[in-house]
């Protein structure tokens, strides 16, 4: 029993020593690359263990990839690339060598390099350079969604990757004081370009501030909106609504204008018919009143002539009366 526990330890000691002896080491030939020097990777891992090597750029894509094998002893190198020309594909900045041994448990070590326009003139610090812009409109209305853009960069490159892990530190501060998580509330666009749609609750300022973090370096960007109770496009809306009522009710007036001066000229026309009329109607008072007066005068003559006429009948009868009273 004490041989097989002295058995095993031996054989954990022995694992891992071998496991120290044989862990991956990688290393490059510099730091710094111009155009047209090549990139030398070398390094031991474990005898005849295929080596995968690759370059990735700024943004974290994958610019160069290839698979290697170890001698005997464990050793290898590899010329991964012979810098090009600097291009949207090849830019300038910071990149990452990264070696992983397929037999030990995919182990693997990163190293970063710079591609520079010069290697010897001058000392150019290893680092990567991540900048965060942030794109949010000047003001908004409450209740209504508005959508906020980020973007990434690394060395002037879009940075790829999950936003929930880019951006997942994110947050907005409210008007009231208190802060908002944007955490998993981003949605990507494009490689580097995100964008969260947010909606506003309460009128003030809304401060957006945008933390993103790849590989080891944060960036910060923020950007304020100004919340309204109705935003620019709905008061200009209104505006505009307001003008057209403004443009009827002018046209109506026009309308009206003419038409009264259409009255106008019905009043004056009738006004001058009534004058006529009431001319026309003293005339015939007039007429009237000379034709009474001519009734009068021909009732006198009639009265005068008459009276004696009556006078001299009742004459004519007393003394028919008086005759025949004497003959009886």
């Amino acid at each position: 029993m004490k041989l097989l526990i002295a058995v095993l330890l031996a054989f954990v000691v022995l694992s891992t020593f071998l496991s120290q002896a044989y862990a991956l080491q990688m290393s490059t030939d510099r730091q710094v690359y111009s155009e047209g020097e090549p990139l030398l990777v070398y390094g031991k891992g474990l005898p005849n263990e295929p080596i995968i090597i690759r370059l990735f750029a700024p943004d974290g894509t994958i610019a160069q990839f290839n698979q290697i094998t170890a001698d005997n002893n464990g050793d290898f190198s590899h010329t991964l690339i012979r810098w090009p020309n600097a291009t949207t594909t090849y830019a300038y900045g910071t990149y990452a060598v990264e070696a992983i041994a397929t037999k030990e448990q995919g182990q693997s070590q990163k190293v970063d390099v710079k591609f520079a326009p010069s290697s010897t003139l001058e000392q150019i610090p290893i680092q990567r350079t991540v900048n965060t812009i942030v794109f949010a409109p000047q003001t908004a209305a409450v209740n209504q969604t508005f959508r906020v853009f980020v973007q990434v960069t690394s060395d002037g490159l879009l940075v790829a990757g999950d936003p929930s892990k880019l951006l997942g530190t994110s947050h907005v501060h409210l008007p009231s004081g208190d802060v908002q998580s944007l955490a998993d509330s981003f949605k990507t666009l494009h490689q580097g370009l995100y964008y969260v749609d947010y909606t506003p609750m309460e009128e003030g300022t809304y401060v957006f501030h945008i933390v993103a973090f790849d590989q080891g370096t944060i960036s910060h960007g923020s950007a304020a909106t100004q919340v309204l109770k109705q935003n620019i496009e709905g008061i200009s809306n209104q505006i505009l609504k307001l003008n057209s009522v403004l443009d009827s009710t002018s046209q109506e007036l026009d309308k009206l204008k003419s038409e009264i001066q259409g009255y106008g000229n019905v009043l004056d026309s009738s006004q001058r018919s009534i004058t006529q009329a009431n001319q026309n109607i003293n005339k015939s008072v007039t007429s009237m009143s000379e034709s009474v007066k001519n009734i009068e005068e021909a009732s006198g003559q009639f009265n005068s002539l008459f009276l004696p006429v009556v006078a001299l009948i009742a004459i004519i009868i007393a003394l028919q009366i008086t005759i025949l009273a004497r003959r009886r």
